[in-house]
């Protein structure tokens, strides 16, 4: 009996905001600790989701996203192949025993100009990604590849490392972690960013320790601590 390929399912065209790369850029300029203070834990991925190299420099871009069930990759090698230049593919898994992604995989997307793969699970390789300077935020890594038969959608809401991403979401990665910036907040977060790196570059670690001390001296008044 003859063996069908499978039919890839078209990703959604419904992404109801487009960032700028005006945008995506000045977000690229912002750690993401300043992100993860402004739209707080909701939108950080989990610590499972790590760089896998060091030292990985920060990229930032817009989400195109992936649902792959355990221990079946197909339909990150077919986003490969879909993202646009300047992408963050950002996949659902979990899956602990198989790899999503190698070293060619990779190393396609970045010579199609997709700025990382963001994964909730495993690739392999790790040496030739490194070597090519790609970066992937992923659980880790493993020697054995998963299969290559599921069909899901591409481009639809997946959750990633315990964060929501839609596509078209900018996702914005450094060595501090994953931080998810929705489409719609895309620009005031980052007009409330620059303000606030802003104010702290104006702030002397004189005034910062004063004021911390007063805050924190505040704090335990209140809770009824006495000094010793």
């Amino acid at each position: 009996m003859a063996m069908t390929e499978p039919t890839i399912v078209p990703e959604s065209s419904a992404v109801s905001v487009s960032v700028s790369g005006a945008v995506v850029g000045g977000l690229r300029d912002v750690p993401t600790t300043t992100l993860a203070d402004l739209l707080g834990r909701a939108r950080v991925m989990d610590v499972v989701v790590r760089p896998l190299w060091q030292p990985v420099p920060r990229v930032a871009g817009p989400a195109f996203t992936v649902r792959c069930p355990p221990g079946d990759n197909l339909m990150l090698h077919a986003a490969v192949h879909r993202a646009a230049p300047g992408a963050v593919i950002v996949v659902e898994s979990g899956d602990l025993d198989f790899a999503l992604a190698g070293g060619n995989v990779c190393a396609v997307a970045q010579r199609r100009g997709v700025a990382a793969i963001v994964a909730d699970g495993l690739i392999r390789d790790l040496a030739e990604v490194r070597e090519a300077g790609f970066p992937v935020f992923a659980r880790g890594v493993i020697p054995i590849p998963g299969a290559k038969s599921a069909v899901t959608p591409l481009n639809r809401r997946v959750r990633c490392a315990g964060a929501e991403v839609d596509a078209g979401d900018v996702v914005v990665a450094d060595e501090e972690g994953v931080v998810v910036v929705p489409a719609a907040r895309a620009e005031e977060t980052l007009t409330a960013a620059r303000a606030r790196l802003a104010q702290e570059a104006a702030q002397s670690l004189d005034d910062w320790e004063k004021a911390h001390r007063n805050r924190i001296d505040a704090l335990l008044h209140a809770g009824g601590h006495e000094e010793s």
